[in-house]
Order: structure tokens, then sequence, then C-alpha cells
């Protein structure tokens, strides 16, 4: 055993997969398909499931949250700056580091992941609804009124309508953002596509779970960008006609 851990080559996963035996694996080259495939169902496909979950669970989160606070300082805006100052705070703290301090607080729970993924999402959700309901023009404003529109019926019948593209487009880069830091997440709670990624790293870098795993968090990551643009699209036809 000693002697074989002298070699450095790579430790090959066995996950009940057939591809451990052919040379593809044996040799660590760069992807092995054959394996890839064996071991979807088992690995990498729940895996992909729950980094979606964990990505939409903290989007929605973080939505919420960011979504009543830009409403408020809507409303009063002496609550912009506390909020925004507080958002731009916990943006900036290293994620890894985030993530350790809360493992002695929460421990190797969801709620350690979920905690720093939700902070990430706050200043740019919040900033761009807001953005987006200060950009209605001030005349828009007037014509609602003029046809008799309470300030509640103005909100939601007409500026929540025309801030919805930047409401959108902070959906868009919160979801990017999600996806990427879940892959760290799985340093302090075993789910997700990090989880693998980790694996391989301590398996001596074994490549095809490391590129496989990778590779579908990138995919991920595009496919969420992909979508938002596509509901904002369907969602907001008028500033394609507006554009021609």
């Amino acid at each position: 055993m000693i002697a074989l851990l002298a070699q450095g080559g790579p430790v090959i996963p066995n996950f009940g997969g057939g591809g451990a035996g052919n040379s593809c694996v044996r040799d660590n080259h760069l992807f092995c398909w054959n394996w890839f495939a064996d071991n979807w169902s088992d690995t990498f496909q729940p895996r992909l499931i729950e980094h979606i979950e964990l990505t939409v669970v903290a989007l929605a989160i973080g939505f919420v949250i960011s979504f009543a606070a830009a409403l408020f300082a809507y409303r009063y805006e002496w609550f912009d700056l506390p909020f925004s100052t507080l958002a731009a705070f916990l943006y900036t703290i290293p994620s890894l580091a985030l993530f350790q301090v809360l493992v002695g607080i929460t421990g190797l729970t969801i709620t350690t992941a979920l905690i720093p993924l939700v902070s990430y999402t706050l200043l740019i959700l919040f900033r761009n609804t807001l953005i987006g309901l200060r950009e209605v023009p001030e005349e828009v404003r007037e014509a609602a009124r003029g046809m008799g529109l309470t300030r509640r019926q103005t909100l939601w019948r007409v500026e929540m309508p025309l801030a919805l593209p930047a409401i959108l487009a902070g959906l868009q880069i919160a979801a990017v953002t999600v996806v990427s830091l879940a892959t760290i997440a799985a340093f302090v709670y075993d789910h997700g596509l990090g989880s693998p990624i980790f694996d391989a790293i301590n398996r001596s870098t074994f490549k095809t779970e490391l590129i496989g795993a990778g590779g579908l968090a990138i995919l991920l990551g595009i496919a969420s960008y992909g979508l938002f643009a596509v509901i904002q699209r369907l969602a907001t036809p008028w500033t394609r006609a507006r554009r021609t």
C-alpha cells in the first residue's frame, strides 16, 4: 500500500460504476466519458439536483428580503443608505471565511450554506429593484395620478412593470453568483456539485470527476443566465418594441 501511494497516481473512486477498470480511468486521462456516464445516475445527477435546489432556495429568500427592503426604501428614502451599507459589507466578506465562521454558530447544516448565499444576493437585488423603480419617468407617474390611480395602484400597475427589466437583470446576475458560490458551500454542507469537486481534489485530482462536476456547474450558470434572459424577453415585450 505504501509503495502504491508513493507512486503519486490518482486514487480512483469506486462508486459502483463499471468505468474504474478501463485504461482511461487508470491513467487519469483528461476526461473519461464512460466513467462519467456510469456514475451519472448515482453521483452527478443527484448532486446537480441538490445544487439547483440550493440555488433556488437561496435566490428566493434573497429576493423576498431585497424586494421588501427596496419597496420600503422607495417609500422612505432614509432606509436606502443603511441597508445598502449592510448589504455591501456582507458582499465584501470572503465566502470561504464566512462559511467557516458560521460553522461554529450553526454547524454543518443547510443554514450555514444558505446564509452566505443569500447575503451575496442582497446588494444586487436591492439596488436593481430600487433603481428600476426610481427610473420610472415622472410624467408617467403624473399620468397615472391623472387617471385617478392611488399610490398603491400606481406602484403595482405602472411603476412595477416598468421596473421589471431591472429587477429581472438583478435576478439574472444573482442566480449566476449563487450557482458559482454554491460549489464552495459544499466545504461546510456536503451537497451540490461542489461535493464531487472536493472529492476529486482529495483523490489526487481525479480529472474526470473534477471536470464533470465543474463543467456541470458552468453549464448550470449559463443555463440560469439564459433562463432569466428568456423570461425578461417574454415578460417585457415593450422593451423590444422601443428598441425597434
